[in-house]
């Protein structure tokens, strides 16, 4: 059977570090644009909504293709409220709105828009096969806190974050790890419904690896510039 999928794409209105960054042209086009054309063009989702507090930003996403069936409660759109509780809400008040049940919520966020169709496809792979509460998508990092991450206990003293019996002399020998890259979070209806903040990472999760250029989270200036400039020189492709 089909599973029925809500795409939620946030985009509040306030921004700290880069302002206004959901909808500033990024080579002509408002940001949270390609996010949308994503979305619309993965064809999976029976929904692709926009969840803002802005009407501004409403009214892009709707030219943009999307829908924006509510505008979002302040309260769910301050510096300080969990994506989670925004996310439950828009699972709610789309159930009301369109009378229909969705199986998938998929959050897609704008701000880290390297991604592709087919990484869409893989991470539903994934979940469909494994069946988690949640999935979400990692980078492979720079740093490993089993070898060149550090950390203050106390005054003058600096330790490595994680250690292990031996101690670890190559990064190649150190285990694994995985940097969260903000792009892509699959999560299962039920977690969402019975954990309110629904966070991504819960008691049943899986991950997906994506290359290096999608770990781009634009966060600050720097991150906007240096994204638009691997588009203008064609290393990524949104």
């Amino acid at each position: 059977m089909k599973k029925k999928i809500l795409i939620f794409i946030g985009a509040r209105g306030g921004s700290k570090g880069v302002k206004g960054k959901n909808i500033r042209p990024l080579c002509g086009r408002p940001l949270i644009v390609y996010t949308i054309k994503q979305a619309l063009q993965w064809r999976k989702a029976d929904r692709v909504i926009v969840s803002t507090d802005s009407p501004k930003i409403a009214r892009i996403a709707k030219r943009a293709g999307a829908q924006v069936p509510f505008l979002r409660p302040a309260p769910l759109a301050s510096d300080t409220a969990p994506k989670g509780l925004a996310i439950h809400h828009a699972l709610v008040e789309c159930e009301r709105i369109f009378n229909e049940q969705y199986d998938i919520v998929v959050n897609l966020d704008a701000t880290a828009p390297v991604r592709t169709t087919k990484d869409l496809d893989n991470c539903l792979k994934i979940f469909l096969r494994d069946r988690p509460k949640t999935l979400f998508s990692v980078v492979l990092p720079s740093r490993n806190p089993y070898f060149n991450m550090v950390e203050k206990k106390g005054k003058g003293k600096v330790v490595i974050c994680k250690t292990l019996k031996n101690t670890i002399n190559r990064r190649q020998d150190a285990p694994a790890v995985y940097a969260m890259n903000a792009s892509i979070y699959f999560y299962h209806r039920d977690y969402i419904l019975r954990s309110p903040k629904a966070h991504p990472i819960s008691d049943d999760t899986r991950i997906y690896v994506m290359d290096d250029f999608a770990g781009i989270d634009i966060d600050r200036e720097f991150d906007f510039q240096f994204i638009e400039f691997l588009l203008k020189k064609g290393l990524v492709k949104l």
